[in-house]
């Protein structure tokens, strides 16, 4: 049977909007011209000459967190304890199960920004697309932000899942969402606003925090939302396995079956 795939994972890039300035990832590219000696070192009396065109290998240094890009968040990245008190697992413990399923798309372009989207939103949602949830279904978000990826205004963009709406997912079975904005929570910015009003602290990352009520996985920074219809495709989002590790990058593709 043929299949068409999309890609909902953005290139790690330098140069631009992508992460908080102190997280903004650094790659040192070192072309084939540069590499030779990396080469040489390891056959003693080959000289340059004797490599095709003079030339080594192209390679990439990267100074980058386990965060920048398209990546899945680990239960651990959000506290040290999920289930009600049980120890967080960390990305290289995340159940296969939890990263290859059925894909259900959730509208919210045109949401406000900063907007924290509440169990009754995605239920009048889920309704309008027509479906129920299922376990292990792997709920997408579509914000404004997709669309803004990269620009300086990036980080404001979008809007997030409150911990109400975020425990109605998982409370159906769901154990991996996923969103194309910079968090899955509401942007920072927008947040912080709302803090100084009312110096609550349950409003801030409260999406996240509900993996301490229920473990789950979050795809963070992800890309072409727009191009999925709500439903009739699966989700591949395997994690890059990092020991102990919070989060592990990820290339999350959309498979549809035609």
């Amino acid at each position: 049977m043929p299949r068409r795939f999309v890609d909902l994972s953005v290139p790690l890039e330098t140069g631009i909007a992508s992460d908080p300035p102190m997280a903004l990832p650094q790659i040192d590219y070192m072309s084939h011209q540069q590499t030779a000696e990396q080469i040489l070192m390891f056959f003693p009396g080959l000289t340059k000459d004797d490599l095709p065109g003079g030339e080594g290998w192209g390679i990439e240094q990267l100074n980058i967190t386990t965060h920048n890009g398209t990546h899945v968040d680990a239960p651990y990245h959000y506290h040290s304890t999920m289930n009600g008190g049980e120890r967080a697992i960390t990305i290289d413990e995340v159940p296969l199960e939890w990263c290859f399923g059925q894909g259900v798309k959730l509208d919210f372009r045109d949401v406000p920004d900063g907007h924290v989207i509440s169990a009754r939103e995605i239920e009048s949602e889920l309704d309008r697309i027509g479906h129920d949830l299922e376990p292990y279904d792997i709920v997408l978000i579509n914000t404004s932000a997709g669309a803004a990826y990269g620009q300086d205004d990036y980080l404001m963009k979008g809007c997030g899942m409150g911990r109400e709406a975020t425990n109605y997912l998982t409370s159906k079975g769901v154990r991996m969402v996923g969103t194309d904005a910079w968090s899955w929570d509401a942007p920072f910015a927008h947040t912080a606003q709302k803090y100084a009003e009312t110096k609550d602290p349950k409003i801030i990352w409260e999406g996240h925090r509900a993996g301490m009520d229920q473990g789950y996985c979050q795809i963070e920074k992800m890309t072409n939302l727009n191009q999925l219809p709500n439903r009739g495709f699966l989700v591949s989002a395997f994690p890059f396995k990092i020991k102990a590790a919070s989060a592990g990058f990820t290339r999350a593709v959309a498979i549809f079956e035609e």
